[in-house]
């Protein structure tokens, strides 16, 4: 009897050693599969946020240390040809010297530069605005009623979407150009409030949103403005919000658009001159891009609140 209940303890005892080194062998596995993960998100981190860092450091260089860094990049040969680059770039994150020259020659002495960048504001903050307005009309029509007409409507509007800018390009302009508003901010206004992203994107949305709140808004006696402006609007506060930053950044690099509608360089946002850097002008590069990120980043860091609830609400029930 007691040989029996000491091999029993024995089996009790193993048992309990495995379970244990089962569990450390779990929780290793975990650890170790943590620590790449992390690996990972650093490297991957690093490689996105590092020419943003260059931008930043870069633009406290002076013109001379910035030309013999990086000049060879932006050489031309006698025929205004590009040159083969031969040399190898040095990129640098800490300036030899640091000076604020590039920011007081782009806000101070050279007032065209701030003139595109408020180019750029008066271009995209309308064309977001009223594109959220009319796409929340639209949007809220096709999500309330449903008919072949509307599914046929809202087809087309996601074969527009789905065309490149570079395929409606030409129509574009021969609409602008028949409406006579070619070289004036109209030819870049009116395209853009009538872009069909918004409208999908908040047509599917809206779709989310359950029918029953709309029946019993209904019976309670509330019209359709009123469902549209005191249940709907306030349920796609978050899908706004993400769809406000998306237009806004797109619209805030725009480049064709300006380049093709625009005759006028006075007009252009300053989206157009940092593609068309030059070596005489790379000397402000840098310190353009910063400002450039500015308006874009604290719009962000603003809506990012906004923009993770429109991510987690799904038809008004936050997951």
């Amino acid at each position: 009897m007691g040989l029996f209940k000491k091999k029993k303890n024995e089996i009790s005892k193993k048992a309990e050693y495995t379970e244990y080194d089962a569990i450390s062998d779990r929780r290793k596995s975990e650890s170790r599969q943590t620590f790449r993960r992390t690996i990972a998100a650093i490297f991957f981190a690093f490689l996105f946020l590092t020419p943003t860092v260059l931008t930043f450091t870069n633009s406290f260089m002076t013109a001379s240390e910035i030309s013999a860094n990086y000049g060879s990049i932006f050489a031309q040969n006698t025929s205004g040809g590009k040159v083969f680059v031969s040399e190898v770039v040095n990129l640098k994150f800490i300036p030899d010297m640091v000076t604020f020259s590039q920011y007081a020659t782009v806000l101070f002495k050279s007032p065209e530069y701030l003139m595109k960048f408020w180019n750029s504001v008066i271009y995209v903050v309308p064309i977001v605005v009223f594109q959220l307005f009319v796409a929340s009309l639209a949007s809220f029509g096709f999500a309330r009623y449903r008919g072949k007409i509307k599914q046929l409507i809202f087809f087309l509007y996601i074969v527009l979407m789905l065309m490149p800018y570079q395929v409606t390009l030409v129509p574009n302009y021969m609409v602008t150009s028949e409406l006579g508003i070619v070289g004036t901010r109209w030819a870049i206004w009116l395209p853009g409030i009538f872009s069909p992203f918004a409208v999908y994107m908040l047509t599917k949305y809206m779709r989310r949103i359950p029918y029953s709140l709309y029946e019993a808004a209904s019976i309670d006696g509330a019209g359709e403005w009123q469902i549209f402006t005191q249940i709907c609007m306030p349920i796609c506060r978050g899908g706004l919000a993400s769809i406000a930053i998306l237009i806004f950044i797109d619209y805030w690099n725009m480049v064709e658009q300006p380049l093709i509608l625009l005759d006028n360089e006075e007009m252009y946002p300053l989206s157009v001159f940092l593609s068309r850097i030059n070596a005489g002008e790379i000397s402000l590069a840098f310190a353009v891009a910063v400002i450039y990120m500015v308006l874009p980043m604290l719009f962000f860091l603003y809506g990012e609140e906004y923009l993770v609830e429109g991510i987690l609400y799904q038809g008004g029930i936050k997951e």
